[in-house]
């Protein structure tokens, strides 16, 4: 399986969002410090807004800040959430385009429960666990307490 570009900045939104708990970050702060596109980031924090993982507030000092607390937020359930249901290979879409008999087969039963075990592992991570402990991350995403940009 293949994460999205999507998915990968929802968790580095989320991550950056968890890092700087306490005050609003801005979609332009998160874009330059997770090497994204202001629009991809725009697109993304609209989509974890309508999803409940973020609040978004507007205005001169508006931003955005997470809408649970970090422990509270199950990376498995942001993965289900914003991966979409994307067939590991185009044989085995259901677009009536390929060989029809593969969608009954065993094979896609077990490609199946191999997706749901990818986001299984997953739901033991929490995002406070990713942010946590790992110094390495907070100096790239949190590399000082200073005020909104």
């Amino acid at each position: 399986m293949r994460v999205t570009k999507r998915t990968s900045i929802a968790i580095r939104v989320l991550m950056y969002c968890a890092s700087h708990s306490g005050r609003l970050v801005t979609k332009s702060e998160i874009a330059n410090r997770c090497g994204a596109s202001e629009n991809h980031v725009a697109q993304v924090i609209n989509q974890l807004a309508q999803l409940g993982f973020i609040e978004t507030h507007r205005g001169r000092n508006g931003g955005l800040e997470l809408a649970r607390a970090p422990q509270e937020i199950c990376i498995g359930e942001v993965f289900r959430a914003v991966e979409a249901r994307v067939p590991i290979t185009d044989s085995f879409a259901d677009d009536g385009t390929t060989f029809p008999r593969l969608a009954a087969t065993q094979l896609r039963d077990a490609l199946d429960a191999a997706c749901e075990a990818f986001f299984t592992q997953l739901d033991a991570i929490r995002l406070d666990t990713l942010i946590g402990d790992n110094c390495a991350l907070r100096e790239i995403i949190a590399p000082s307490t200073s005020s909104r940009v």
